[in-house]
C-alpha cells in the first residue's frame, strides 16, 4: 500500500501527470512535457522511458525549433475512443486511438422525428460496425463521447427542451448509451463538441480561450475559458443565439423577441429567399449560390454576418476571447460571411478586445462535432487505468 506522501506515491503522481499531459494533447515532446507539467527535464526523461519499457507510450524521433527532439504519445493499443454526433439530420461515429488518430469513421441519416430509443439502436449498431471493420479489440475501448444538439443538465444529465430532436426531450442519453454499449459514456451538446474538436484538431489548435460558433437550425456557442469548455452550472452556458438584438423583432422558439436565433438561424433565413429560389431551397444551398455570385443569396449571408457580429461583440467585451471559430455550413461562405461579423465586432466590441481577436472559419467542418466528441472521451477517462492496463472495466455490450 502507497502511504500518502511517500516516494512511491510521488513517483505514481507524477507518471499520472505525464500521461495526462500527453493523452490531451496528443503528442509532446519531452521539454513541452516538463513545461506542461512543471516537471524537471530529469524527471521526465526518467519517467518516458519506463512508460515507453511498459508500453503505454511511444517515442519517435522529431524537431523542434530545427533541434532534435523525441514525440512522445500514447501507444497506438493502449486504448481506443468512440464519438458519436446526434444532428439535426444525420448520424456520424468515429473511432480514434489514444495517441489521437482517427481509425475509422462514417456517417448516415437520420429521421428528427425518430425516438430516441430508435436512434440509440442505430448507433449501436452504427458503433458495432466500425468496430469490427476496424479489427480493434472491444475490450479496448476506454470511453465513448456523445453529442447531442440539445442542452445537457450538468446534475442529472437529462436532455431539457429542444425543437430539433422534440422526441428526445427528457431523455438521459449518457445513461441509454451506456446501458447498450457497456462501458463509460461522457455527453455534451454540439456546440461544446465542437469548441473541443476545433480546439484539439482545427481552427482552435494552440489557443487557450475561444469561442466555437455554431449556425444551423439554431445558434450556439461553445465557450473555451484556459483550455476548457465552460459550460456553467447548469450546462446552458453559451447560449449566443438568444441575445436580443431587438425588442420588437419576431418571436423566438424561447419565448422572447428579436434574439440573434431569428436573425441567423436557417428556420429564419431561408424563408426570406424561397419565394425567389423555391422551397427546396437549404442553406448549403443558400452559401454554394452566394460563393457563385447570386444577389439575394449574398446579401442575406452579409445581414446574418452582421448580426452574428453584434453577439460575438458581446462575447468580446464579456469574455476577451482570443479567436472565434465560425462553425456549421454557413462557415463555408468564406469572407463574404466572416467580413461583416469582422465589421460588427469592429463596430461593437470594446477596441482592445477586438484587436485580440481573430475570426476564422472552421477547419473541420461536419467533422467538428464527432471529433470533439473523440475529444470528449479522452478527456474524461482515467490514467490510473492506462498505467495498470485494464482499461476495460466490464466486457462491452458490443463484443
Amino acid at each position: 500500500m502507497e502511504t500518502p506522501g511517500s516516494q512511491s506515491s510521488l513517483h505514481r503522481a507524477n507518471l499520472e501527470r505525464v500521461v495526462r499531459a500527453v493523452r490531451l494533447a496528443g503528442s509532446l515532446t519531452q521539454a513541452e512535457i516538463a513545461r506542461t507539467t512543471g516537471l524537471s527535464a530529469a524527471t521526465v526523461s526518467n519517467i518516458v522511458r519506463e512508460l515507453k519499457d511498459g508500453g503505454t507510450v511511444e517515442v519517435t524521433p522529431t524537431s523542434a525549433g530545427g533541434r532534435r527532439a523525441r514525440s512522445v504519445s500514447l501507444s497506438g493499443d493502449a486504448g481506443i475512443v468512440i464519438g458519436v454526433d446526434f444532428g439535426h439530420t444525420h448520424m456520424r461515429v468515429a473511432i480514434g486511438n489514444l495517441a489521437h488518430q482517427v481509425l475509422a469513421e462514417e456517417s448516415e441519416p437520420l429521421d428528427v422525428d425518430a425516438s430516441a430509443a430508435q436512434g440509440f439502436d442505430r448507433a449501436e449498431q452504427l458503433v458495432s460496425r466500425l468496430i469490427a471493420a476496424t479489427g480493434v479489440n472491444p475490450s479496448k475501448v476506454a470511453g465513448v463521447g456523445l453529442g447531442v444538439p440539445g442542452p445537457i443538465d450538468v446534475e442529472s444529465g437529462t436532455l431539457g427542451s429542444t425543437a430539433i430532436l422534440p422526441g428526445w426531450t427528457g431523455t438521459k442519453p449518457a445513461e441509454e448509451l451506456r446501458e447498450r454499449l457497456g462501458v463509460p459514456v461522457h455527453v455534451d451538446n454540439d456546440a461544446n463538441l465542437g469548441a473541443l474538436g476545433e480546439l484539439v484538431w482545427g481552427s482552435g489548435k494552440g489557443v487557450r480561450d475561444l469561442a466555437y460558433i455554431k449556425v444551423a437550425s439554431g445558434v450556439g456557442a461553445g465557450l473555451v475559458i484556459d483550455g476548457k469548455i465552460y459550460r456553467g452550472p447548469g450546462g446552458t452556458a453559451g447560449e449566443i443565439g438568444h441575445i436580443t438584438l431587438d425588442e420588437s423583432g419576431p418571436v423566438c422558439r424561447c419565448g422572447n423577441r428579436g434574439c440573434l436565433e431569428t436573425f441567423a438561424a436557417a428556420r429564419y433565413v431561408l424563408p426570406l429567399l424561397q419565394p425567389s429560389h423555391g422551397p427546396d431551397l437549404t442553406m448549403e444551398g443558400v452559401v454554394r449560390l452566394a460563393r457563385d455570385g447570386d444577389p439575394g443569396c449574398r446579401r442575406v449571408i452579409a445581414d446574418v454576418g452582421r448580426h452574428i457580429g453584434s453577439g460575438v461583440a458581446n462575447l468580446c467585451n464579456l469574455l476577451n476571447p482570443s479567436r472565434v471559430v465560425l462553425g456549421g455550413d454557413l462557415a463555408e461562405a468564406g469572407e463574404l460571411v466572416l467580413g461583416p461579423i469582422r465589421e460588427s465586432v469592429g463596430r461593437y466590441a470594446i477596441p482592445s478586445a477586438a484587436r485580440q481577436l481573430s475570426v476564422l472559419p472552421g477547419a473541420l467542418g461536419g467533422r467538428a462535432e464527432v471529433l470533439g466528441a473523440l475529444a470528449l472521451a479522452l478527456s474524461e477517462m482515467g490514467d490510473s487505468t492506462l498505467l495498470d492496463g485494464s482499461l476495460a472495466v466490464a466486457a462491452p455490450a458490443f463484443t
